[in-house]
């Protein structure tokens, strides 16, 4: 149990106490809560017609977040900072809260994750920006973590994509860390990815690997490969990480084994270089759960599935009044 006094100016001390890896930026949280709130309650400070109305500013009341059904918990990081800014902007004191579960954690349901205890004006007003977020990224985390029990002992881990809501993605992403998964890449800035258009656009795929190189040296270089020849042809061109999209099991097992033996010599695409001792591979497109340990089996290091933040419906969280 984590008992803390929610801090009227900064909630880092609790950012590093219940994220699952620190891996959330205080600084991007409170600007996400901030847009958030901005679009609940208007232009700062904002207003909320219902509650400003029926409870009284002096009015101090206590609430449960709990847990409606079993998953998942995950973005218990952003509570804290939602109440502090919702104090903030009633003039109020910010509630203080005890953590009964940390992000990562396998939840039942009706169990209580967390208790606020407060200003009651600050706990309804907040009540739906917190719940909008950690909802999401607990859904975030629950999906996530189906793959990874469905992979575990394979010695495959699945990933995520760029396919993330708007404005959401690091919390997503922290959200797929906290359910078992890993991050692929955060963005276009720091892996780069040769597809098809960029093949097409450099003249082949030893000229698109090439350039990368040559004018961003400290990235890593993935390829797209839907063939085994596309991923021997990558390798040879001094691909490090192949993407590879779309294939049958049996295509994708050839495929790994082609890829492995050409590991460690000569890149016949790039004089003087030689294939890394291991080529990181992915397989993509059409997976399913039911399919998930067969593609393991190919000796595939990873598995990337973009509905871990497309599709992964919210957990249902509520924040529970006690009454008085």
């Amino acid at each position: 149990m984590t008992e803390i006094s929610t801090p009227s100016a900064s909630t880092q001390p609790l950012l590093s106490s219940l994220a699952f890896d620190d891996g959330l930026d205080p600084a991007w949280v409170a600007a996400v809560v901030r847009t958030a709130l901005d679009e609940d309650l208007g232009a700062e400070p904002g207003r909320d017609v219902t509650t400003q109305a029926t409870v009284d500013a002096g009015a101090r009341g206590t609430a449960d977040l709990v847990a409606r059904e079993a998953g998942v918990v995950a973005g218990l990081v952003v509570v804290p900072e939602v109440l502090v800014q919702v104090a903030g902007r009633l003039g109020l004191e910010a509630p203080a809260v005890t953590f009964v579960a940390r992000d990562g954690d396998r939840v039942e349901a009706g169990q209580v994750l967390a208790t606020a205890e407060g200003p009651t004006q600050v706990l309804l007003v907040a009540e739906r920006t917190l719940l909008n977020l950690a909802s999401r990224a607990s859904g975030v985390a629950t999906h996530t973590r189906r793959w990874a029990d469905e992979l575990e002992g394979t010695g495959a881990v699945v990933l995520d994509t760029r396919k993330t809501t708007p404005g959401l993605r690091a919390l997503e992403k922290y959200a797929v860390r906290a359910g078992g998964g890993t991050n692929k890449r955060m963005g276009l800035y720091d892996v780069a990815m040769v597809k098809d258009n960029h093949v097409v656009a450099a003249g082949s795929v030893a000229a698109a690997v090439a350039a990368v190189r040559e004018r961003f040296p400290d990235v890593a270089v993935q390829v797209e490969a839907d063939t085994t020849d596309q991923a021997v042809e990558a390798v040879d061109a001094g691909a490090d990480f192949l993407l590879l999209d779309n294939m049958p099991t049996p295509v994708l097992a050839a495929t790994v084994a082609a890829v492995r033996a050409r590991q460690g010599t000569p890149a016949s695409g790039v004089p003087g270089a030689t294939v890394p001792a291991h080529v990181e591979l992915e397989a993509t497109g059409n997976l399913t759960l039911d399919r998930a340990a067969e593609v393991a089996g190919t000796g595939v290091d990873f598995l990337s599935v973009g509905a871990l933040t497309h599709s992964s419906p919210i957990l249902d969280l509520a924040l529970d009044l006690r009454a008085s």
